[in-house]
């Protein structure tokens, strides 16, 4: 099971520094607060089970994942839904609310979502619930062999 100093050593072979923060960041809005930046410029990270195949979507802190675009983005059938705190464990070794994109196991699916382009940078998690990573679209992709697909709706939208 991965932790932050695994997640930190990766990514400081490619010049990535991780933040580390006092305060809890489990959430878009409370990771946010401590970066300093909008909510919508925090990637979280969101584990689904898809049929029986678990996906991490990364999407901007505004948008919601749509199930819809997901399974197909993933090539993917079956229901989409949002496992229990065991399975998040189990699937991606990080505890809820620490899920990260970095150091996945290779059964898991990673979608980055298109919406995250709207910046030059986002703010992922570093594989615990009081840190975050600067990266850009292009970092992330590379770094966790991640496919970029259009998986959200716009701000206020409910998922689906």
């Amino acid at each position: 099971m991965p932790d932050i100093a695994d997640v930190k050593a990766c990514l400081k072979e490619h010049g990535i520094e991780v933040w580390e923060f006092e305060e809890l960041t489990p959430t878009a809005e409370t990771a946010a607060k401590a970066v300093g930046c909008s909510v919508a410029e925090i990637a979280k990270s969101i584990l689904f089970v898809v049929g029986d195949q678990p996906v991490v979507a990364v999407t901007c802190g505004d948008r919601r994942i749509k199930g819809s675009r997901l399974k197909q983005a993933a090539g993917l059938k079956g229901k989409v839904r949002l496992p229990g705190e065991d399975e998040v464990r189990r699937y991606t070794g990080y505890a809820p609310g620490g899920v990260c994109p970095f150091l996945l196991p290779p059964s898991v699916r990673v979608i980055i979502d298109t919406a995250m382009r709207r910046f030059p940078r986002v703010y992922a998690a570093a594989g615990n619930d009081r840190s975050a990573v600067p990266i850009t679209v292009e970092q992330l992709l590379r770094l966790t062999g991640g496919t970029e697909a259009a998986v959200s709706d716009a701000a206020g939208d409910a998922a689906g």
